[in-house]
């Protein structure tokens, strides 16, 4: 049955020193909740994706973005009318327990959790990677061990620390991120007109300024260009995981304030939004690179095409000093954006082990609140323990094959439970072809799967058997 609108008590779960059993309290408003779906939808992937999608659909990949979220859309709508019904923590785990059983429940949660680990673990060492472009002397040997544990280790006090510092620190990074991204794409769409720009006086008149303009916008003329696919379902492919990730936000509902009201929200809005920032930067993209198929990093070759584009206005040392500070900024952006979308992750993920552990499915160790911070402690630990021990190893990388294959599969479970759950309750969120919307979903969902390679499908039922295994051992050891 739907979980009922109030926190989780933890009065099953024994305290251990230092640590009581006490229900997480409900802090996160609708930002909050915002902020973890952008974060977990904007990683590191927009910095290196527009040249892929030129590579596969030329001229046409920035039509793709809308394509590709009226794609997601209906999988998203899902999981909107899913939050809508529960008010505590655990996302999908939740939502595939109350419709299928406790034991589909645990397999959902244990396969999220995997995957979301791995992702950890590959931005962690994403992030090292970009802070080593500012110090070289970080990138190999004890000196890039350290900083993977700085990072993991600050990423993990700072969510045992509180649920407003990690949202105080989540706010800025966003900020930050999405300050560079809207600059990196408002500086490469205005080279157009730059030349009418700097020609205006102040006397001019409106007309000429218009036709000056209107002649520079010929250039625009490959953005409006027909369709040049190489290969279409390739690139939809290659795109539509740009706009996967949301389902973070609702791992920990039952910390939130209005779920039920605000998830929904939060989810649209954020979609409609990273729709937009992710063709305005494809666009500059477009604009700056006529060879962008061929780049192995779009945004920082087309931060460096500026330089093309000042040099008849301003001095070749003005261009150089600029196209340089703007090389900076765009990597703190780099920065900016991964330590978002890993702090987002750190401070979801730790809490579906703890709704696991206080439904029993898990030991109760994992329930175990900090008493004065008020957070799940134990779990945070445990999982930023384990995202060190992938990072630091560099053997993780196999399992990302399964990642995809995991995403697809756990997303058409969610799906699959919505006309379940609707049979048991009305919806409060009421959604435009509500009748339809979860078949359309399960479609999406089986397209992403046959996609996959045979090695993930041998992969992810490996990792679905050991899930098994871990189900019946963690259920002896709640009985015991």
């Amino acid at each position: 049955m739907p979980i009922p609108d109030q926190p989780h008590p933890l009065s099953s779960s024994p305290a251990s020193p230092g640590f009581a059993a006490a229900a997480l309290p409900r802090q996160l408003g609708f930002w909050s909740l915002w902020l973890l779906v952008i974060n977990g939808l904007i990683g590191a992937g927009i910095f290196g994706l527009p040249a892929g999608a030129a590579r596969l659909a030329g001229d046409f990949s920035l039509w793709l973005y809308p394509l590709c979220a009226l794609l997601i859309l209906p999988v998203l709508l899902c999981f909107a009318e899913l939050s809508s019904r529960f008010a505590g923590s655990g996302g999908p785990a939740v939502y595939v327990s109350a419709a299928f059983g406790p034991a589909a429940g645990f397999q959902a949660g244990w396969l999220y959790y995997l995957a979301r680990l791995v992702s950890v673990a590959a931005n962690t060492v994403l992030l090292v990677d970009s802070v080593s472009y500012f110090l070289p002397a970080l990138q190999t040997g004890p000196l890039r061990l350290l900083l993977l544990v700085v990072v993991l280790g600050a990423m993990t006090l700072l969510n045992v620390w509180g649920v407003r510092q990690t949202m105080r620190w989540l706010g800025a990074l966003t900020v930050a991120k999405l300050a560079v991204l809207a600059g990196f794409a408002l500086a490469g769409c205005s080279v157009l007109l730059w030349p009418s720009l700097l020609m205006l006086p102040v006397t001019n008149t409106v007309i000429p300024t218009l036709n000056t303009t209107l002649n520079s916008a010929v250039q625009w003329q490959p953005l409006l260009s027909y369709p040049d696919i190489v290969d279409g379902p390739a690139a939809l492919l290659l795109l539509v995981y740009a706009f996967v990730g949301f389902e973070s936000a609702l791992i920990p509902a039952g910390e939130a304030k209005n779920p039920q009201r605000d998830l929904p929200r939060a989810l649209i809005s954020a979609l409609l939004l990273v729709t937009l920032l992710y063709m305005a930067v494809q666009a500059a993209c477009l604009v700056l690179l006529p060879d962008l198929a061929h780049s192995k990093t779009p945004l920082l070759d087309a931060t460096a095409q500026l330089a093309t584009h000042l040099t008849p206005h301003i001095s070749t040392e003005a261009a150089a000093a600029l196209v340089s500070i703007a090389t900076s900024l765009l990597m703190l952006g780099i920065i900016a954006s991964v330590a978002a979308n890993l702090l987002g992750a750190m401070f979801s993920t730790p809490r579906l082990s703890h709704a696991l552990a206080e439904q029993g499915q898990l030991p109760a160790w994992f329930a175990a609140v900090h008493p004065r911070f008020l957070t799940p402690a134990h779990a945070i630990w445990f999982f930023g323990l384990l995202a060190l021990l992938l990072a630091s190893l560099g053997s993780f990388l196999y399992l990302a094959a399964a990642t995809v294959l995991i995403r697809a599969l756990l997303y058409g479970l969610c799906c699959a439970a919505l006309p379940v759950l609707r049979r048991q309750q009305q919806s409060p969120l009421q959604l435009p072809l509500a009748t339809i919307l979860p078949w359309l979903a399960c479609i999406v969902c089986l397209w992403l799967a046959s996609q996959v390679s045979s090695t993930s499908v041998w992969l992810t039922a490996a990792l679905i058997a050991l899930g098994l295994v871990l189900s019946l051992l963690a259920k002896g050891a709640s009985k015991r």
